[in-house]
């Protein structure tokens, strides 16, 4: 018996790196997995790749069931036959990967427009409409008294949890990815559904050659895409019992990241502050709070 023995799963961004891993993944642990992928370049560029076929035909010669979609997963209408592929193929939708998205580094002080919404609307509206579609077909069976063991597994980044030099577009994506997964999360209990995210730490089309080597070391590869995907298969499962957390992962280990919190508070009393004490007040707050992350890069 598989973690997700039976359940149907949407993995976007499925071709290659972390949503190939993924869906790879789940179909070991025996789920119907519909392999989305637009098959664009590195940074969203048209591409002509296959890869998306070729995964599921890895699936499929290893004794699982999958089909191909090639939805741009920002587009509201295709995100939304993209979930109704996986209704009509197999029944019904169990679990949402929302992975898929591109880069366009350059630093902020240099970015054009074109630049800053391309890499915003794939991600950050790249994940709200598959996922906005996919809460339609939940709430509907869970109005129609069905119980829904629904989930959601979005992808944030370091980036988006810390910031990164040159990538202010792609950063702020991800940051706000973070925070709808808590939206989610707190809005959609109800019907049965538990929103999660991962930020990821891998080796993939992304990151090889910027951040880490283009080819993988002999032995022990901490940043083998692979290594991420049992999270994520948890918690696209039945038996993730958590929401509204992001986990960041990379190699054999993972960690809670926790979110904004309200800090020490300062007061001059029941009175109106002056600008006059501003300053002082800002500055005991901040000594009295820990220190943040230091931004990658910087």
């Amino acid at each position: 018996m598989g973690a997700c023995d039976g359940r149907v799963v949407i993995v976007t961004g499925a071709a290659r790196g972390l949503g190939r891993a993924h869906a790879l993944a789940f179909a070991a642990e025996g789920a119907e997995v519909v392999v989305n992928d637009l098959g664009v370049e590195r940074d969203g560029t048209a591409g002509t790749s296959d890869a998306a076929n070729e995964v599921v035909a890895e699936i499929v010669a290893a004794g699982g069931r999958a089909v191909a979609n090639a939805a741009d997963v920002s587009d509201w209408d295709q995100a939304e036959a993209m979930v109704a592929q996986a209704v009509d193929t197999f029944g019904r939708l169990d679990t949402l990967v929302c992975n898929a998205g591109f880069l366009r580094d350059r630093m902020l002080a240099n970015m054009s427009e074109e630049e800053w919404d391309l890499v915003t609307r794939v991600h950050l509206k790249g994940h709200f409409a598959p996922a906005r579609h996919a809460i339609v077909h939940w709430r509907d069976r869970a109005k129609a008294g069905e119980e829904v063991r629904a989930r959601l597994v979005n992808t944030s980044s370091g980036a988006g949890l810390m910031g990164s030099i040159g990538q202010g577009n792609y950063a702020t994506a991800k940051a706000g990815i973070a925070l709808l997964t808590i939206q989610q999360a707190a809005e959609w209990g109800r019907y049965g559904v538990h929103v999660n995210a991962v930020a990821p730490d891998a080796r993939t089309r992304m990151t090889a050659g910027v951040f880490y080597d283009e080819e993988a070391p002999d032995g022990w590869d901490e940043k083998a895409p692979e290594n991420v995907s049992p999270l994520v298969v948890w918690m696209g499962s039945d038996g993730c019992d958590i929401t509204g957390r992001v986990f960041e992962c990379t190699g054999g280990q993972l960690n809670v990241c926790d979110g904004w919190q309200h800090g020490p508070v300062e007061s001059v009393g029941e009175r109106a502050m002056t600008v006059a004490e501003v300053a002082d007040l800002a500055h005991r707050s901040i000594q009295a709070a820990p220190e943040p992350a230091p931004v990658f890069g910087a």
